[in-house]
């Protein structure tokens, strides 16, 4: 299978450049790619999947394409929970998608991704840092993981048995210290993929501050994206009756 036959990116763009939602929600990038081979190559063939921060809805559409028995997206923003229930739709696969935070998500499931919020932002409201868009798709705190921290320890209560997570993230936001929350919430964690990929707008814009900070050679303007697993502990769960749907909510309130 090629990696076009699931990546869904036309399927979760606008149909037109007039799309109110576009300018609101995370449209599939290259860590969004990276996160679908991750998945692909870890196989998810008659599984229950949980898409947190699921933006688009990308990642979610790709894992119902790729044999996912269930498939459910998680997003805090109204506007990416639109969206991303109409890209399914155009996609012609059956997604769950919920208005949600991952802190208070409930139930388990045999593969849970994320792509977070992970881009290191200055605690000064000065425009010359804060791009217009849906900034809470990439804003994640001064190191980069207010999201990730809170996310790498919940983790480990939404899976089966057996289960993973697959998660994508910039070295700006310290991949080595996912790999180490992910291990001391008992998961098997490692890093299984990375891609050398240019600046984007919002790191461009944030390149002299983390200059300044020591985070970036000066003049340099990649970055490079990881893609971690972590295995929880024990034997993975086969078949639908497994994976019980009554176990499987979303407490409808954000923070």
């Amino acid at each position: 299978m090629t990696v076009t036959s699931v990546y869904p990116l036309a399927l979760t763009r606008p149909k037109a450049p007039t799309d109110p939602l576009a300018a609101k929600v995370y449209l599939p990038q290259q860590d969004t790619e990276l996160l679908v081979d991750a998945l692909r190559e870890r196989g998810v063939t008659g599984a229950s999947v949980l898409d947190l921060c699921t933006g688009s809805g990308a990642v979610a559409i790709a894992a119902a394409r790729l044999g996912a028995a269930r498939v459910t997206a998680v997003d805090a923003s109204a506007d990416a929970v639109t969206y991303a229930r109409a890209g399914a739709e155009r996609a012609g696969v059956s997604v769950d998608v919920r208005l949600g935070d991952l802190r208070r998500h409930v139930g388990r499931y045999d593969v849970v991704t994320c792509n977070p919020p992970y881009v290191p932002t200055p605690d000064v409201s000065d425009p010359e840092y804060h791009l217009n868009g849906p900034s809470h798709a990439w804003d994640a705190g001064i190191d980069g993981r207010a999201v990730l921290d809170p996310l790498c320890a919940r983790v480990p209560d939404l899976l089966v048995p057996g289960g993973a997570f697959v998660l994508v993230h910039s070295e700006f936001a310290d991949e080595e210290e996912s790999v180490r929350a992910l291990r001391a919430g008992g998961l098997h964690a490692e890093i299984v993929d990375e891609r050398v990929i240019p600046f984007g707008p919002v790191m461009t814009a944030r390149a002299r501050w983390l200059e300044e900070r020591g985070l970036l050679e000066p003049g340099c303007r990649v970055e490079r994206i990881v893609a971690i697993v972590a295995v929880a502990p024990g034997d993975a769960a086969t078949g639908e009756a497994a994976r019980t749907p009554a176990t499987d909510h979303t407490e409808q309130q954000t923070s």
